[in-house]
């Protein structure tokens, strides 16, 4: 019993590691675009990044996170990468796409990113956003 709480412990906080290893590159890329106004937080109790107190991206688990996006554009983005971009049936009719955070690199993470936040972010101000 002792050796499973004890793996059980440990396999909680090497996932508690992973999320903090995704939500830092997930700082450090809206860091680089340059988005304004947006605090870290909690959503559902998970890490994530908020505009205008809303998540735009939530990290969901050590694989997985979950952008804020317009259903019609979660539709193309699982048609254009389906190895990326995927949907489960808590998210069908959501405008919430889930994607392998270890399947896409930086440069589109950043892009997608951004699309969140302004998907997001008050309409004040995304007009003060280039």
């Amino acid at each position: 019993m002792r050796l499973r709480e004890t793996y059980s412990t440990r396999a909680n906080m090497t996932s508690a590691i992973d999320m903090d290893v995704i939500a830092e590159r997930l700082q450090r890329l809206i860091a680089q675009a340059r988005l304004p106004e947006v605090e870290s937080g909690l959503h559902y109790g998970r890490p994530a990044f908020k505009v205008g107190g809303k998540a735009f991206v939530t990290v969901k688990n050590n694989e997985t996170i979950v952008l804020s996006l317009p259903i019609d554009r979660k539709e193309q983005l699982m048609e254009m990468a389906p190895e990326i971009y995927f949907q489960t049936d808590h998210y069908i009719g959501w405008p919430s796409v889930p994607l392998r955070i270890n399947a896409i690199g930086d440069e589109e993470l950043e892009l997608r990113l951004i699309e969140a936040w302004r998907y997001r972010a008050p309409k004040k101000l995304l007009a003060t956003f280039g």
